[in-house]
C-alpha cells in the first residue's frame, strides 16, 4: 500500500525585520548607508557631477558654450552629456563593474545618473554601446549595458540592443592616444540587418574619454537615417 503526503505549502517569511538586521552600508566607504541609496551621505555628496560642459563633446567649459574643436570639427552627435567627472569616487565604482561585476555599484551609479538625465530631452530609446562577442565571452557581461538597464528604468525609457553590433575585436581604447582610438574604431560597428530604428535615440557609454567609440556608433546610426544622436555617459575623462 502506498502513502501519499500532503506537503504543506513553505511559510511566508515577513522581510521587513532584515532591515533592523542588515541596514544599508555605502558601497564606497562602508559607513551607514542611506536607505535606497548605498551610499553615505557624505559619499553621496562627493558625487563629482558634472558642472558647465560643452553641449557636443562634454568637455568642461565654464560657460557652457561651444568649444573651439567641436566649432571647428562638429561631432557626428546632435549633443553630448556626462552625469559625472571621472574622478572620486566613479574612479572606483567604475572599475569594480568593469571588470570585478560589481552590479551593486552599477546600480548605485545608475540611480544617481538619473536625476542628471531626466532633464533632458527624451530619446526614444536608449541604445548602450556593445561589446564584441569575443570580450563579452571573456568578461561575460557588458558594463554599458548593466549601467543602462537600471537608468532606462528609472527614466522610463526603452532599451533597444537590436539596432548595433560590433563587428570588429578593437583593443582596448585605454591604451591608444587620441588618432590610435579613431583608427581602432573604424569598421568596428554595423547595423544589424533587420533594425527598425527610432528617429531620436541616446547612445550610451559608461566613460567618454576622446568620444571615439561613441561617434564611431553614431556615425552608423546617422548613416542608417537616424535624425536626433545624443550621446551620454556616466562619466567624462577631463
Amino acid at each position: 500500500m502506498t502513502h501519499t503526503v500532503n506537503q504543506m505549502p513553505a511559510p511566508k517569511v515577513d522581510t521587513a525585520p532584515l532591515c533592523w538586521l542588515l541596514p544599508p552600508r555605502c558601497i564606497v566607504c562602508d559607513a551607514p548607508g542611506k536607505a535606497g541609496v548605498d551610499l553615505c551621505v557624505a559619499c553621496l555628496a562627493a558625487l563629482p557631477r558634472q558642472g558647465p560642459a560643452c553641449p557636443r563633446c562634454a568637455l568642461p567649459q565654464p560657460d557652457g558654450r561651444l568649444c573651439a574643436s567641436c566649432l571647428q570639427t562638429p561631432p557626428p552627435v546632435d549633443t553630448a552629456h556626462a552625469a559625472f567627472t571621472y574622478a572620486f569616487p566613479l574612479d572606483r565604482l567604475l572599475p569594480r563593474l568593469k571588470f570585478h561585476g560589481d552590479f551593486a555599484a552599477g546600480r548605485v551609479m545608475a540611480l544617481a545618473m538619473a536625476d542628471s538625465f531626466a532633464a533632458l530631452p527624451p530619446p526614444q530609446a536608449l541604445v548602450p554601446v556593445p561589446l564584441h562577442a569575443s570580450r563579452l565571452r571573456t568578461r561575460g557581461y557588458d558594463q554599458a549595458l548593466e549601467l543602462a538597464r537600471p537608468l532606462a528604468r528609472a527614466l522610463g525609457l526603452p532599451v533597444r540592443c537590436d539596432l548595433l553590433e560590433r563587428c570588429k575585436p578593437t583593443r582596448a581604447q585605454s591604451t591608444l592616444d587620441a588618432d590610435a582610438r579613431q583608427r581602432n574604431l573604424r569598421g568596428a560597428f554595423r547595423l544589424h540587418p533587420e533594425a527598425r530604428l527610432p528617429t531620436h535615440v541616446a547612445l550610451f557609454d559608461d566613460v567618454m574619454t576622446t568620444g571615439a567609440t561613441l561617434h564611431a556608433a553614431a556615425a552608423v546610426l546617422r548613416a542608417a537615417g537616424v535624425q536626433r544622436i545624443d550621446a551620454w555617459a556616466c562619466a567624462r575623462v577631463p
